[in-house]
C-alpha cells in the first residue's frame, strides 16, 4: 500500500515537471515558425536588393518583371492593396458595426441566437467561391450600370471582400459591446438618456478598444486576401486611382510569380520575397499602431 502511494506521488511529481515543459515547447512552435519565416524573407529580400536598388523598388511606379528591360517598382502593388482594402472597409465597417449594435442592444435573445450563427456562415465560405462570385456575378452587375468598368477591376473584389469581412467585425464588436457592464446602461437610462443615446454615447465608447481591434483584424484580413483579388482584379500592374480599372495587389503578385513563370534564382523570383517582406512589414506596423490606439482608448474609458 505504501509502495503504491509512493509510486503515485512519483508519477504525479514527474507529470507536474513534464507538462509545463511540454506546454512551453508547444507554445514555442509559433515563435520559432515566425522566426523562420522572417529569416527566410530577410535572406531572399537582401539578395533581391543586391540586384535592384532599394529606392527604385519603393519609389518606382512601373512593375514590368518579364519585359526585356525589367522594372521592379512596388508602388502599383501597394496602391492596389490599399485601394481594395479601403473599398472593403467602407462596406464592412458601417454594416458590421450597425449589425453589432443591433445584436447587442436591440435584438432579443432568441433573435440573437438565430441571426448570429447565420451571419457567421459568411465567414465559412471559401474565399475562392467569393472570388468567382465577384468575377461572374458582381462585375457583370456593375458593368450593366457602369459600362466603362473593365472586365477585371478593383471595385468588384473590394466590395466582395467587404461582405466577407462583415462577420468578423460584427461578431467581435458585438462581443465587446456585450461585455460592457449593464450598470452603465442602467445608469444612463436612469438619467433620462434614450436607448439610442445610451448605445452611441455610453456603450460604443466603453467598447471602443474591442471595436478598434475588430476593425484592425478586418483590415489585416483584407490586406492579406489572395484568391478574391487574384480572380477578380486581374494581373494588370497599373498605378492608378481609378477603381474601374484592373489592378494587382501584393498577394496576387505573389501568386502570379510563384505560379511557375519565375525560374529559381532569377530577379523576378527574388522579387516575390521582397514583396512578401513589404507586406509583412506593412501589416506589422499597422498592427502596432492599432495596439497603441486600442490601449490608449482602453485607458481613457
Amino acid at each position: 500500500m505504501i509502495a503504491k502511494k509512493k509510486n503515485g506521488k512519483n508519477l504525479t511529481s514527474i507529470t507536474e515537471k513534464v507538462i509545463p515543459i511540454l506546454l512551453f515547447l508547444i507554445a514555442a512552435v509559433s515563435i520559432f515558425t515566425t522566426i523562420g519565416i522572417v529569416y527566410t524573407l530577410l535572406i531572399e529580400t537582401i539578395e533581391f536588393f543586391k540586384r535592384v536598388p532599394v529606392m527604385d523598388f519603393f519609389t518606382g511606379t512601373a512593375l514590368k518583371p518579364l519585359s526585356q528591360n525589367p522594372e521592379f517598382g512596388v508602388l502599383p502593388l501597394i496602391n492596389g492593396t490599399i485601394i481594395s482594402s479601403i473599398i472593403a472597409m467602407l462596406v464592412a465597417g458601417p454594416i458590421g458595426i450597425m449589425t453589432a449594435v443591433f445584436l447587442s442592444e436591440y435584438a432579443s435573445e432568441r433573435v440573437r441566437r438565430t441571426l448570429k450563427p447565420m451571419l457567421e456562415i459568411l465567414a465559412g465560405i471559401p474565399t475562392i467561391v467569393y472570388g468567382f462570385f465577384a468575377f461572374t456575378f458582381v462585375t457583370p452587375l456593375i458593368r450593366e450600370v457602369f459600362p466603362s468598368v473593365e472586365a477585371t477591376n478593383i471595385l468588384s473584389p473590394g466590395l466582395v471582400m467587404g461582405v466577407m469581412i462583415i462577420p468578423m467585425i460584427a461578431s467581435l464588436s458585438e462581443d465587446a459591446m456585450t461585455s460592457v457592464p449593464s450598470a452603465m446602461r442602467e445608469g444612463a437610462l436612469a438619467l433620462g438618456a434614450t436607448k439610442l443615446e445610451v448605445t452611441f454615447r455610453v456603450v460604443i465608447p466603453a467598447a471602443l478598444s474591442g471595436i478598434i481591434a475588430s476593425f484592425v483584424l478586418g483590415i489585416s484580413r483584407a490586406i492579406g486576401e489572395t484568391m478574391i483579388v487574384t480572380i477578380a482584379s486581374g494581373s494588370s500592374k497599373n498605378f492608378t486611382f481609378d477603381i474601374t480599372q484592373s489592378m494587382q495587389t501584393m498577394t496576387a503578385y505573389i501568386v502570379e510569380v510563384s505560379g511557375g513563370e519565375a525560374p529559381a534564382g532569377s530577379t523576378i523570383y527574388f522579387s516575390l520575397y521582397a514583396v512578401a517582406m513589404t507586406l509583412f512589414v506593412f501589416t506589422l506596423l499597422m498592427n502596432l499602431l492599432a495596439r497603441y490606439v486600442s490601449r490608449k482608448f482602453r485607458e481613457e474609458y
